[in-house]
């Protein structure tokens, strides 16, 4: 699978997964109500499916210009830092806002959801090209 119908793919996995435990962080983790810790999460995973979309085809058009081909821990620890550090710069100003707490408050709040998701991005990036394969970005390129 490749191209859009596999960013789709991958997106709404990440998410729906995503969705799940940002609630029971938030709500037991955190303290929040359930009601107030989905919508969060439901916003948060809106924000994260849309830069999921833009951060991996930036990524992948990166990847596919790399001489040496593959996914190595190094390229996938480096689209995981990638990824949720633009994460982290949409997401602390939308907590802080919708939780009602400083930029601080909220960026300490953010830490133990950002090392969740640093692993989480990980393991799920290795899984999804497990199942699905890898990008076209990623794949050897042919001999002549």
């Amino acid at each position: 699978m490749q191209g859009f119908k596999r960013k789709f793919v991958y997106a709404c996995t990440f998410e729906l997964l995503a969705i799940g435990f940002t609630t029971f962080g938030l709500a037991v983790i955190a303290g929040h109500d359930g009601a107030h810790s989905t919508a969060a999460a439901v916003a948060s995973s809106t924000v994260a499916f849309i830069w999921n979309f833009i951060f991996n085809g930036i990524f992948e058009r990166w990847e596919a210009r790399q001489a040496k081909r593959g996914r190595s821990v190094g390229r996938r620890i480096a689209h995981a830092l990638g990824f949720e550090g633009g994460l982290v710069l949409m997401l602390v100003p939308l907590f802080a806002w919708w939780l009602g707490i400083g930029l601080w408050d909220a960026f300490v709040l953010d830490l133990g959801l950002i090392v969740f998701f640093m692993v989480y991005t990980y393991l799920f990036n290795l899984a999804f090209d497990k199942v699905f394969g890898l990008p076209s970005s990623a794949m050897p390129v042919p001999q002549a």
